[in-house]
């Protein structure tokens, strides 16, 4: 079964998280949620309390198949502020491996550099962070091992992007018909 890791951060946007978390288990990806806070529950931008499964620092980050950012203006900027995050991020990547961010999150891989020459996409207002990438106007791109999502209307759509990265066209198509959304 493929493994994800989703980092949560004082101040994330609730719905990109928990949808996307809901629907990467449906398509039976096991999905891990990481605090980088130093504490279990994190609060996210709408004064959400969610549960994370264990402490960045507690957690062992290198047999996943992908890593999430959900986004959330403050969120982002506080995992933009973690340097073990972005150590991560950067091994991943420079492996080949998937990650992905949506909303204010692709800031993060704009800082870094990994997103030049790049396709991606983000929340209205942040482009001039991203930083060399190819801005498309779509809710979802990916390009190479990286995938970004537009905002939180578009958290469904990023989650089963990431299903169908992970899991494959069929298995994504499954969950989102068991959810009644359509796909095109």
């Amino acid at each position: 079964m493929k493994k994800a890791f989703v980092f949560l951060a004082e101040g994330f946007e609730e719905i990109e998280a928990v949808s996307v978390i809901d629907i990467l288990r449906r398509g039976d990806v096991k999905t891990h949620v990481v605090s980088i806070t130093g504490e279990y529950v994190v609060k996210g931008a709408h004064d959400l309390g969610v549960e994370a499964d264990s402490l960045f620092e507690d957690t062992d980050l290198h047999d996943a198949g992908i890593l999430i950012l959900p986004g959330g203006g403050p969120g982002s900027n506080n995992l933009n502020r973690h340097d073990g995050l972005k150590a991560i991020i950067s091994d991943y990547h420079s492996k080949g491996k998937w990650i992905a961010a949506i909303c204010a999150a692709p800031l993060v891989f704009g800082g870094m550099g990994l997103l030049q020459g790049k396709k991606a996409t983000c929340f209205p207002g942040i482009e001039s962070k991203l930083t060399g990438a190819i801005l498309q106007p779509g809710p979802v791109v990916v390009d190479g091992n990286i995938i970004t999502g537009k905002g939180p209307g578009f958290a469904a759509a990023f989650g089963l992007q990431i299903v169908q990265e992970l899991q494959g066209r069929a298995k994504a198509d499954e969950v989102a018909a068991n959810m009644l959304i359509e796909r095109s």
